[in-house]
């Protein structure tokens, strides 16, 4: 049997996965900051702003 997914199922999917981005953002936010201190690179300084972005989109809850 196929399983259809509802708006409610995939909210609650949505809602888990900010879950676990949240616990992880910060110490990949803060982990790549020192490397890009130590090692900058156009490529260190792109992916730390997007993780900035997701670290203020959660944080501020636009997700």
């Amino acid at each position: 049997m196929k399983q259809r997914f509802n708006s409610y199922s995939l909210k609650k999917w949505a809602q888990n996965a900010g879950a676990v981005c949240s616990q992880f953002i910060i110490p990949l936010t803060v982990f790549q900051a020192i490397r890009t201190i130590v090692f900058p690179s156009i490529l260190d300084v792109f992916l730390l702003l997007i993780f900035i972005a997701i670290l203020l989109s959660i944080y501020f809850e636009w997700i």
